[in-house]
């Protein structure tokens, strides 16, 4: 059976803008080329704005999907378990919202259950989901953990999320190899310090 692709929305959610056609976009990539000082017309750029196009529907397909439907049933039926569920080193790349420049990293989501569990596998998509938007790190981070307790509605979350950035490994600083830290932490994790060392210390940081 055939995949079927969600097409972009018309609008962008929250927004009155409305997207440019396909043919419009390629045009874009064209005018970029151009601009850098390149001729679109030699054998190597022929095809270049098509393909930028099909790669950003790829790199940017956060915008196609909701969280909600992503991370969707959770399951009750836990044995009783009531203790931290910690999903480490998902791997995840964005592109930063102020150069469309690459950001390369890992995610770390911790929740404490209150009954209900969610599919560990939906964790990782929600992170790819928000992961394929233009982002900026602190955002991106927050956006992880209020999708999640809205849904999972845990007793606790924590996401923490390292990466770097090539807008500062390629160009202006061009600092290469540096990583950015950030944090958050949602319920019963907001003010318990023990239980924050606690998963910095499972997650060796």
């Amino acid at each position: 059976m055939e995949a079927v692709v969600k097409k972009f929305p018309e609008k962008p959610e929250g927004s009155d803008v409305v997207r440019p056609s396909r043919a419009e976009a390629e045009a874009a990539v064209e005018t970029l080329l151009r601009w850098i000082g390149e001729d679109p017309d030699r054998e190597g750029l022929k095809e270049t704005p098509k393909r930028v196009v099909k790669a950003y529907e790829e790199l940017f397909g956060g915008y196609r999907s909701e969280p909600a439907e992503v991370l969707g049933r959770v399951f009750e039926e836990v044995a009783g378990y009531n203790d931290v569920v910690l999903v480490k080193d998902i791997k995840f790349h964005s592109h930063c919202e102020h150069h469309m420049v690459p950001v390369i990293g890992k995610a770390h989501v911790a929740y404490l259950p209150d009954g209900r569990v969610l599919g560990l596998s939906k964790i990782a998509r929600l992170v790819d989901i928000f992961g394929r938007r233009l982002q900026t790190q602190e955002a991106m981070t927050a956006q992880i953990a209020d999708a999640l307790m809205k849904t999972v509605k845990p007793r606790g979350i924590a996401v923490i999320l390292e990466a770097e950035h090539l807008c500062m490994s390629m160009r202006g600083i061009r600092s290469q190899g540096s990583s950015t830290f950030t944090g958050t932490y949602r319920g019963v994790f907001a003010d318990d310090a023990a239980q924050q060392d606690r998963i910095l210390r499972l997650l060796g940081l």
